[in-house]
């Protein structure tokens, strides 16, 4: 009698898991305003002046007078691949319509920014860092057909080095990001 609630128990329990699989995934899209705003550079604190400081950089920064900007992170643009893909889904396209709007915005005219590809970990790591830069190549090319100058951005592809979730097979690695060139 103990078995017959535990298999109902596993039957309900795989049911509700077929029907929260089906349900479709949503992508996440962004507009060019939160693209913008994520790339401004950060403003400095109001208590923070712009005199001059003799001494060391530890004696400037007690003193309170160092401004340095907070770094700004990568920005996702969620321009993901299928499986051993460089193709561009309809929902990166439209991240990527976005992104190029923000690129043309006065406040990032002048901005230059790296274009990162990435892969999971299937297959050879040689293979997936030609792919990754495909992917990163990818996405330049779509921007330059929207009017961004490509002198702006730099490609470059990292294989399966660097993941973002700790499955080094998941397809939330098959991406693209961006981030603000500092150099």
């Amino acid at each position: 009698m103990r078995k017959q609630p535990a298999m109902t128990a596993i039957a309900i329990f795989s049911a509700g898991f077929y029907v929260f699989q089906a349900l479709p995934v949503q992508a996440q899209t962004y507009k060019a305003d939160d693209i913008v705003k994520h790339f401004q550079p950060a403003t400095p604190a109001p208590s923070a002046t712009r005199g001059l400081c003799i001494g060391t950089e530890a004696d400037c920064d007690k003193a309170g007078h160092a401004v340095k900007p907070a770094p700004v992170a990568a920005f996702d643009l969620v321009v993901r691949f299928k499986y051993n893909s460089d193709v561009l889904e309809p929902d990166a396209k439209i991240n990527l319509d976005e992104f190029a709007k923000a690129l043309k915005t006065p406040q990032l005219a002048k901005s230059s920014f790296l274009v990162e590809g990435h892969t999971d970990a299937a297959g050879r790591p040689g293979y997936n860092l030609d792919l990754s830069e495909r992917r990163a190549q990818a996405v330049v090319r779509y921007l330059s057909e929207r009017g961004v100058d490509t002198a702006k951005l730099a490609a470059r592809g990292y294989g399966q080095s660097k993941p973002v979730v700790a499955d080094p097979f998941s397809g939330d690695n098959r991406r693209v990001e961006t981030r603000l060139k500092s150099e």
